[in-house]
């Protein structure tokens, strides 16, 4: 993902998971993070072993142009930044909580976010936005995307074939079928392909779908409600 800014360091990162200082994290590189993510959430029990409460959530439009408030990134007070995409994870609620849970590691909120929390100050529903803003969630499960996901880090090199934003150290990830990078297909949105109403079926869809559904954001919060 890119922005305006581009000069923040990386971290890696290791401890308990809730600190967001434990977990790996690679400036605009905010697909290899979240992929990163869901596995340590998996292998340290805070989510079940194979990601089944997990879901991998990419925020883009058309026009490549999606404004999020409260990121780590952005220069101004309030945190709002233009990002072409950004990824998230959001795990579904566990018995005992009111709300599932954002983890951003992008974000300056509280890590991780009720998902209510989240959307109010971070996608701003009530904040009035062009058409060109407005913002598309295409939710993955996570078990499917962990496989399937792959990314050779083309899309960060200019047309001379320079790094945009220096890369992770670690080797680029590749699917389990040898994809190479498939990264585009996550990232690209058409408002044609997003569903009209939250049902039974869009939820059956996004455990089955590789590319999983596509909801606008008003409906985020219901599909979830519907997730169980």
């Amino acid at each position: 993902m890119t922005s305006s800014k581009s000069d923040l360091p990386s971290s890696v990162i290791t401890a308990a998971p809730s600190d967001v200082s434990q977990f790996q994290h690679t400036p605009f590189y905010c697909e290899e993070n979240v992929y990163l993510l869901c596995k340590k959430l998996c292998t340290s029990g805070v989510a079940d072993a194979e990601g089944s409460d997990l879901f991998v959530v990419f925020i883009s439009n058309e026009k490549k142009q999606v404004p999020l408030w409260h990121q780590k990134a952005s220069q101004r007070a309030d945190g709002v930044i233009l990002w072409d995409y950004h990824a998230i994870c959001i795990q579904r609620k566990k018995e005992g909580h009111s709300s599932p849970v954002v983890w951003d590691l992008d974000s300056s909120l509280p890590f991780p976010s009720p998902l209510t929390s989240y959307v109010s100050e971070t996608i701003r529903p009530s904040f009035q936005l062009f058409s060109d803003f407005q913002r598309f969630f295409r939710v993955v499960h996570a078990p499917i995307f962990l496989r399937s996901f792959a990314s050779d880090r083309r899309h960060m090199k200019d047309s001379v074939g320079n790094w945009t934003a220096e890369p992770p150290a670690y080797e680029a990830i590749v699917a389990e079928d040898g994809t190479v990078h498939n990264l585009n297909e996550y990232m690209e949105i058409s408002t044609t392909n997003a569903v009209k109403d939250i049902g039974v079926e869009v939820v059956n869809a996004v455990y089955s779908q590789k590319l999983g559904v596509l909801v606008s954001e008003n409906q985020l919060e219901e599909f979830f409600s519907l997730i169980s």
